[in-house]
């Protein structure tokens, strides 16, 4: 179902799967509704064709003022049907269906993600694979206490997409590297501490939020900023957090910093056996067990294409991916085939028969010739990633982090004096504290990311004649 963009549309909890998008006008507000509550709003064809026209009329438009996505039941988008996928890609006359399946998703996360208005995307319930995609470059992502968020792609012997290997080398430190090769789950408030999410709002709150963005007359990207920010709210000081903090943090950006598989397992192993802190060593011995049962391919892959994305525009990221994903698809691995089967057809809960079977067995020159060098569109071998003319010129500002906590770097500047507001050289925890208020606009959950980065990345130096203590960042 699909309706114009001057058309009233309810989205109805109980309306049938084969309506699988629903669209709804309110005031300047277009929303789009994954509807597909029992496959949790997995994404599919039939959603894609009826997203796309939707939200470029949507984009070239007068009337829409304001682009929001969210989903039906328990979801936002659960991620993508790789089943059909695996199916039509495993024979050659079909394998063309596979590929463009990513050729078309690809292009609608990089439209999403270029907007040239406000997206705001309500990540409320589970947000996997596929449904970080649509949400993740969005100028306004909002996780509730129900969000689940993971890239879980190495888990079915595949890489984590969708513009992962630009936004997950992107937050801070080696978060991204972890969660891409582990594909472990972010819950709650702490998708939105660790950047994924611009902002944390209570599940309950958010019907009335989006009547009220509706309720805007001039819906500027600043006043829908304050507007969320009204509902969002701190952390309880007895609230436990999910965030991975402290001693446990450091652990992982220590042994998640290495270019290769095998430096990654070695220094975890190091960690579970021997580190001082008990939690850290269960902490490594756990992650060490997730690893193992990922596709030893996968985990190459995707370290590889992290660290690239690091260096690249998004729509560069996202055509690496889509020739990493013409790789899978053409069957250079049996692992995609294996590991949808046994996690999403059989449900097995033993490790799949991975091919190769351990790492040190992986060829590495191999990998990075086949997945990155092999399918390209300049080959022929590999469709191009090409956004629509009215989005040619927004490649460069694209900013994912411009309404989320500040960064670790952002912070590093204001201690050390290279940022653009710090106007001195040495800086207390107040001062810090008071700069990145004023800079936030009085954000919730600043102060408290500030707090543990100082906690973990700084020493004070106390200076005796001035009677303060200044901020020093660790080297």
């Amino acid at each position: 179902m699909s309706s114009s963009a001057s058309t009233p549309s309810r989205p109805r909890v109980d309306a049938p799967d084969e309506d699988p998008v629903l669209f709804e006008s309110n005031g300047p507000v277009r929303t789009y509704v994954l509807n597909r509550p029992k496959k949790l709003n997995a994404l599919n064809e039939p959603m894609l064709n009826l997203l796309r026209p939707q939200i470029e009329e949507w984009a070239q438009g007068d009337l829409a003022k304001v682009i929001v996505g969210r989903g039906v039941g328990r979801a936002f988008c659960a991620g993508g049907d790789v089943e059909n996928v695996v199916r039509n890609a495993s024979d050659p006359e079909t394998r063309p269906k596979a590929i463009d399946f990513f050729h078309r998703e690809f292009e609608m996360d990089y439209i999403l993600a270029a907007l040239p208005k406000p997206y705001v995307c309500v990540m409320d319930g589970i947000t996997m694979g596929g449904g970080v995609g649509l949400s993740v470059n969005a100028k306004f992502r909002i996780a509730t206490e129900k969000t689940v968020f993971a890239m879980p792609e190495t888990k079915i012997g595949y890489s984590p997409d969708v513009g992962a290997s630009f936004f997950l080398s992107k937050v801070d430190g080696e978060i991204g590297t972890y969660l891409g090769l582990t594909g472990v789950t972010l819950n709650g408030r702490a998708v939105f501490e660790h950047g994924f999410a611009t902002h944390y709002v209570e599940s309950r709150r958010i019907p009335a939020l989006l009547e009220r963005l509706a309720a805007l007359e001039d819906p500027t990207y600043q006043k829908i900023d304050e507007l969320i920010e009204e509902s969002s709210s701190d952390r309880e000081p007895d609230e436990a957090t999910t965030a991975i903090i402290g001693a446990k943090r450091e652990a992982l950006d220590m042994a998640f910093r290495h270019n290769t598989v095998e430096k990654i397992v070695a220094t975890l192993k190091e960690q579970s056996e021997s580190h001082a802190d008990e939690e850290v060593r269960q902490w490594a011995a756990d992650t060490l067990s997730e690893l193992d049962k990922r596709s030893p391919t996968s985990l190459k892959v995707a370290l590889a294409a992290i660290r690239r994305g690091k260096h690249l525009s998004l729509l560069d990221a996202l055509q690496m991916e889509m020739n990493i994903a013409t790789a899978f698809c053409s069957g250079v691995t049996p692992d995609f085939k294996t590991g949808v089967t046994a996690v999403l057809v059989d449900k097995i809960k033993e490790r799949p028969n991975w091919s190769p079977s351990r790492l040190e067995d992986v060829n590495d020159s191999e990998i990075l010739k086949t997945f990155f060098s092999t399918y390209t569109p300049e080959a022929g071998t590999a469709p191009k990633i090409t956004p629509p003319d009215y989005l040619a010129s927004a490649n460069m500002l694209i900013d994912p982090m411009q309404f989320a906590l500040p960064t670790e770097a952002e912070i590093r500047s204001m201690v050390d004096g290279s940022h653009k507001s710090s106007g001195a050289t040495e800086i207390t925890l107040d001062e810090l504290l008071a700069k990145f208020d004023r800079l936030r606009r009085g954000k919730a959950g600043v102060r408290e990311k500030i707090l543990e980065v100082v906690r973990r990345k700084c020493v004070f130096e106390e200076d005796k004649h001035m009677d303060k203590k200044w901020l020093q960042w660790k080297h």
